[in-house]
């Protein structure tokens, strides 16, 4: 089982990117998919999930307006789109599935992870 991420960059604050998560090895059509993100010096923190249909999504609340989480089930990728990119989003963004949302926002017990991908915006 493989989750594997891309897009991310260096991109100037007010900024676009788009984040992607392909996941391989399994079908994830009934998992919750998701980003953490992680910035040097602090633990890492939940940054948005999506349920299997995309009619259930959840951020928290310093991308809420900002960052947008979707998912196509067909192809098993999950993307994050940022907008209106800040400093302080500046971190390494890791993709994750489980099945339970609650353990997304508590960032404890999720099933499988991705390797992050580098995302820095420069003031």
């Amino acid at each position: 089982v493989q989750l594997q991420a891309s897009g991310g960059g260096l991109v100037q604050a007010g900024g676009s990117l788009r984040l992607s998560c392909v996941a391989s090895g399994r079908t994830f059509s009934s998992y919750i998919m998701g980003w953490f993100r992680q910035a040097p010096g602090k633990e890492r923190e939940f940054v948005a999930a999506i349920n299997w249909s995309g009619g259930s999504r959840n951020y928290a609340d310093s991308v809420k307006g900002r960052f947008t989480v979707s998912r196509d089930t067909a192809k098993n990728t999950v993307y994050l789109q940022m907008n209106s990119l800040k400093p302080e989003d500046t971190a390494v963004y890791y993709c994750a599935a489980d099945k339970d949302f609650s353990r997304f926002v508590r960032n404890v017990g999720i099933d499988y992870w991705g390797k992050g991908t580098l995302v820095t915006v420069s003031s």
